[in-house]
């Protein structure tokens, strides 16, 4: 009913102008019928945000454990590995990002070219960062290099399909409307990919269970057997067989189903150097303070979600329910964005960052303090998938606010939007990656023993702190930060006007410049 009264009030207007001018009044018409974007469009746009979750839940949860206990590399190696490809990852996403900016227009699009390209390699290589290689000496070699050149790969499709966003539509409202849908595509992504690779693998164990080996005859150690090691190491292929496929699926939706738009008009300015970016970024207090204060808060999570897995195994013993413990935090995540999102409308987002991420740490510290229990277990994941819901949805959430603020106080600089969103990732990916290489160096110091299937004492309550203490105390001073943080309801209400005063500033200028053309 309000579409058709909206579209009802637009044609009326175009008559009104027809009566005018009427050249004017076609180029209006044209103009609103080139920018609407069909439900399919935007459903096929949403799947390109599909490949990055599935391939990114799937990583986060399990390649440690992964490297760990199936190729079975001493944690030494595996913190580098991890350290190292995530630190790469975070290099990459400004490099992609300058030369996607420098790209050149083809026959499909600027975008399109890097998306298609780079699936097949991306593909190739998240395939073989699964795969265990027949030899021992290079394995080390073989997991770094594969899982760099996957990131890299990963890169080249991501970033361009995020600045897909600003050439499907030059409607405000359409591409308001295609992220939304996007934000639901993914939010299942990520319960996709870790449905696929935990129920894939959980089908599979290494080892007995507790109560079968507790009176075995060497029951402080249990090898794994051959045998069961390879039926892991297939099933770790077949559920990267499946996620590959799906990867595929999704950028060739992406691409039947979204027509890329040459941009038109002209730059209002030359974009910024490396190096005034960089001072742009540092010098903006809010953004400086919303980026430390949440990097604080994800390197909480990422611990939680990098070592969850062997915490699980190891620390509470339930290794057949771990994929499944896994798959209810996200399931629990995903139901509750939406309320997250009427939370953070109705009483504002300081006050949403404040209960949502704090939500989580007593339930941090009832896991690791209550005798393990599958029942309590499966409860405190319930209650955590709702803070991490919280904690990764709010970020995305507050930069636009940032990004506002920065307008306001800076009119007169232009194109600097995709400036605060890369590097932000950048600083996440970093930490990331410098989180998941402490970790796995801790359970080496700890004496974590690769293909074992019980593990030392001193393992087991290392990774009590890491899931525990660690996050708890990262969450303190992510959530101190942030009270410095500026940018109120009040402040960001008042920013939205002025930026409104500046549009309708712009939109009058060039109104009678075109006037001022047409009359001579």
């Amino acid at each position: 009913m309000a579409t058709s009264t909206a579209c009802n009030t637009f044609y009326l207007l175009c008559d009104h102008i027809a009566d005018l001018n009427p050249s004017l009044a076609k180029v209006l018409m044209d103009i609103r019928l080139r920018n609407r974007l069909s439900v399919c469009s935007k459903v096929c746009y949403a799947f390109g945000g599909a490949p990055y979750q599935i391939t990114g839940s799937a990583l986060g949860f399990f390649l440690q454990i992964y490297l760990l206990d199936v190729a079975q590399l001493d944690p030494f190696y595996a913190s580098i590995i991890l350290f190292v490809g995530r630190a790469w990852d975070a290099v990459t996403d400004p490099t992609v990002g300058f030369l996607v900016s420098r790209s050149r227009w083809t026959g499909i699009g600027r975008m399109m070219p890097w998306i298609l390209l780079s699936t097949p390699f991306a593909v190739l290589t998240y395939f073989l960062i699964w795969y265990v290689p027949p030899f021992e000496e290079g394995k080390v070699v073989w997991y770094l290099i594969f899982y760099c050149l996957f990131q890299s790969m990963q890169t080249c499709f991501h970033v361009p399909y995020s600045a897909l966003t600003m050439f499907i539509s030059t409607d405000q409202k359409e591409r308001d409307s295609a992220t939304a849908y996007r934000m639901m595509v993914e939010v299942l992504g990520t319960v996709l990919g870790t449905a696929i690779q935990g129920q894939i693998v959980g089908g599979v164990s290494n080892c007995p269970d507790e109560t079968e080996h507790v009176n075995s005859t060497n029951s402080s150690r249990v090898n794994v057997t051959r045998a069961s090691l390879d039926e892991t190491k297939k099933a770790y292929l077949v559920a990267s067989g499946v996620i590959c496929i799906i990867y595929v699926l999704c950028a060739v939706i992406l691409f039947l189903g979204v027509k890329e738009r040459k941009e038109s008009g002209r730059k209002k300015s030359e974009p910024l150097t490396f190096r005034q970016s960089l001072w742009v970024i540092m010098t903006h207090g809010p953004y400086v303070k919303l980026v430390i204060g949440f990097l604080f808060t994800s390197l909480a999570f990422m611990l939680l979600e990098g070592n969850f897995a062997l915490f699980i195994t190891y620390a509470l013993g339930h290794r057949k329910h771990f994929q499944n413990i896994l798959l209810v935090i996200m399931l629990s995540g995903t139901l509750t964005i939406p309320w997250w999102h009427w939370f953070l409308t109705r009483f504002g987002k300081k006050k949403a960052v404040y209960f949502g991420i704090s939500w989580a740490v007593p339930f941090m510290i009832l896991i690791v303090c209550i005798k393990s229990n599958l029942v309590i277990s499966y409860l405190v994941s319930v209650a955590a998938g709702v803070s991490v819901a919280a904690a990764f949805l709010l970020p995305w959430s507050m930069l636009p606010d940032v990004v506002d603020d920065f307008k306001v106080k800076n009119p007169d600089i232009h194109g600097h939007e995709a400036l605060f969103y890369s590097f932000y990732v950048f600083f996440i990916k970093f930490a990331s990656g410098v989180s998941l290489g402490v970790s796995t160096l801790s359970l080496k110091f700890a004496g974590y023993m690769t293909g074992d299937c019980v593990q030392p004492e001193a393992v087991s309550l290392t990774l009590k702190v890491l899931v525990s203490p660690v996050p708890v105390f990262l969450i303190a001073v992510g959530l101190l930060i942030l009270k410095t943080y500026p940018i109120d309801e009040e402040r960001r209400q008042g920013n939205r006007k002025l930026l409104q005063q500046m549009l309708d500033s712009e939109a009058d200028s060039e109104s009678e410049s075109s006037e001022l053309g047409s009359s001579m």
